[in-house]
């Protein structure tokens, strides 16, 4: 299977493991050996400021850490948009068109004239070899593009219905799928 980096998973609706239900992940890397992502649209009330306040000025809105996953969710994944598809931008490791992430590690000084923003994951989601091609077979996941700004969004939460509904077709009426089929 040809390289996902930079394609979204979409949850579908029989995914029923409560860590993806509904959930949009970014694939940042897949590989023969697993793949990682982070979870897009799980934000919690913890501001940016208060766990990593020298990158809070370039946190988008809500500034707030995102749920990237079960797996390490002591560790943070932050990632960003460049201003620009083209150059190079110290500290920035491209994943696809003007998105990456950045060393939480570093200065956020020097980045702020070149990206629009960032997003900061405590965890990330994985996949061993095999384990998520398996979990597609199974209609677990929709791959799809994504945009940009899927990661940025002010509305996290709306982003589920959003992606399906752009795709159009019978692909737009999932994004009705009721969260619990008992209660249609």
């Amino acid at each position: 299977m040809a390289s996902m980096t930079g394609q979204l998973l979409v949850a579908t609706p029989t995914l029923k493991d409560p860590n993806f239900d509904r959930t949009v992940v970014l694939l940042v890397a897949h590989e023969v050996a697993g793949a990682l992502g982070v979870v897009l649209n799980r934000a919690t009330e913890v501001p940016v400021a208060e766990v990593l306040g020298a990158w809070a000025g370039l946190a988008r809105e809500p500034s707030v850490l995102f749920e990237g996953g079960p797996v390490q969710p002591e560790s943070a994944i932050c990632l960003a948009r460049t201003r620009t598809q083209t150059g190079r931008v110290k500290g920035f490791h491209r994943i696809a068109g003007p998105l990456g992430t950045v060393d939480l590690s570093t200065d956020p000084g020097p980045l702020a004239e070149s990206v629009s923003g960032i997003r900061v994951f405590a965890g990330y989601s994985g996949w061993s070899a095999g384990q998520l091609e398996e979990e597609i077979n199974a209609g677990s996941w929709f791959v799809l593009d994504g945009l940009p700004d899927d990661p940025f969004m002010t509305r996290p939460e709306d982003l589920w219905p959003m992606v399906l509904r752009r795709q159009g077709g019978m692909m737009s009426a999932v994004a009705h799928f009721p969260a619990d089929v008992s209660s249609n």
